[in-house]
């Protein structure tokens, strides 16, 4: 990938705000003037990005910042497929990953103020598979054989929402993870084929925790277990629920599990370090890509599998009307999702003296800064964010009145440190 080509990519892909995909923002605000100051010093955005590009470091990547509900900075840099060289564009769907997992914790919520679930429920009580859970307590690695002991309670919703039931990831978790997962058959939810959820969720049901239920916080398969149970207690599948309930009413015109084939050209290419050409960007073409069995196009296949830990793929634009809806306390537009109340118990401490990271804390599908830790992150306490398996990137900053991510779709990624230039980089234009 020469760097000529580069630099006349990047001069044709700059999508400033006042283009034609951001003339759809319904997003305003009164105080214009301040924030034109803010959006022209967030040009050194370009800059980063142009930087990585160069490097071959990435193939591209798209930014989006909204300040007091005015989208501020809205670009894509670099090429959507090495081997095309189509310049990236605005409108590119992404491969969110595990950004969809505070799509499916906002459900729960919707359900909850329905009166159709509380958070302490036990999850037997939808999905009698889970009745009794198990613990792990002993494995045998040659064999993969394990013993296990009763759980002390029963898993809940709760314990779902915050990664506390014990329940691990398939394919990306540890070693005992992957091994007891694989034998069983448990998928990690992205890219695999045509499966069905709540097949493969009933079949947890059966298989031990990795610790007793609210002892420990351990990423896992939790949010796609809310998936399933979107889908039992609503009586739709996860797919047409996320259509009809969330993005219909907040305009999310580019989000799905699997995209429509008249949008299947605005797929970004997944791209991946060869490792045998000294971490080379390339483009990833099959399941040797990524640990596990992996289509990497799966997002344009017609798929059955809605893994609401991380099968959606989006728009910078689209997901940050979600962002949008949560900063305004759960509404957009008009169109409430949720009250107030549930986005302060999502964007609360549910972890108690938990942590996770660097000492900050969990609430509802968010990681959340503490005060705490104000010297390691310009965000501002209070803060929520997460990312995806493919390097992307948000938060959601309350007191700043900002919203903002960074997407790329790339794995694996040994120039992660884009993520908090990034962040860096916008805090730094607020003068």
């Amino acid at each position: 990938m020469g760097t000529r080509f580069l630099f006349s990519v990047l001069l044709i892909s700059l999508n400033f705000f006042a283009g034609a995909q951001d003339d759809r923002a319904v997003l305003k605000s009164p105080r214009a003037q301040q924030h034109q100051s803010f959006q022209k010093r967030l040009g050194s955005i370009d800059d980063l990005l142009a930087e990585y590009v160069k490097k071959e470091w990435i193939a591209g990547a798209t930014a989006l910042v909204i300040k007091e509900g005015k989208i501020v900075y809205h670009k894509s840099i670099g090429v959507k497929d090495l081997q095309t060289k189509a310049p990236l564009q605005n409108d590119a769907i992404y491969r969110i990953a595990s950004q969809t997992k505070a799509i499916t914790s906002v459900g729960i919520m919707m359900l909850m103020e329905e009166g159709k679930l509380q958070l302490d429920d036990a999850v037997s009580k939808y999905i009698p598979e889970f009745k009794n859970p198990k613990v792990l307590q002993n494995f045998n690695a040659p064999d993969t054989t394990y013993t296990s002991v009763q759980a002390k309670r029963e898993i809940t919703i709760r314990d779902l929402l915050t990664h506390t039931s014990g329940i691990g990831y398939a394919q990306i978790g540890n070693g005992q993870m992957n091994a007891i997962y694989a034998k069983a058959g448990i998928v990690g939810g992205i890219g695999v084929d045509n499966l069905i959820l709540g097949d493969k969720m009933k079949l947890l049901g059966s298989l031990p925790l990795f610790h007793q239920p609210g002892e420990r916080f351990t990423y896992g398969l939790n949010t796609d277990l809310l998936g399933y149970l979107i889908e039992v207690i609503s009586n739709l599948s996860l797919d047409q629920f996320f259509r009809q309930r969330i993005f219909e009413p907040l305009g999310m015109k580019d989000s799905y599990f699997y995209i429509p084939s008249s949008k299947h050209s605005r797929l970004v290419a997944l791209h991946t370090e060869d490792k045998a050409q000294d971490k080379k960007l390339v483009k990833a073409t099959g399941v040797q890509s990524l640990n596990g069995n992996f289509y990497p196009d799966y997002p344009n296949s017609k798929g059955t599998y809605f893994s609401g830990g991380g099968g959606l793929s989006s728009t910078a634009y689209d997901y940050g009307l979600f962002m949008q809806m949560l900063l305004n306390g759960g509404s957009y537009k008009g169109n409430r999702l949720v009250s107030p109340a549930s986005v302060r118990m999502m964007t609360t401490n549910q972890i108690g003296s938990l942590s996770v990271g660097a000492g900050n804390k969990f609430g509802f599908g968010f990681e959340i800064v503490q005060e705490g830790n104000k010297d390691k992150t310009p965000l501002t306490a209070g803060s929520y964010l997460w990312g995806g398996m493919f390097s992307s990137s948000y938060w959601i900053d309350p007191k700043e009145k900002m919203v903002a991510q960074l997407f790329l779709n790339q794995y694996p990624m040994s120039h992660g440190a884009i993520h908090d230039k990034f962040k860096s980089l916008v805090y730094a234009a607020l003068k």
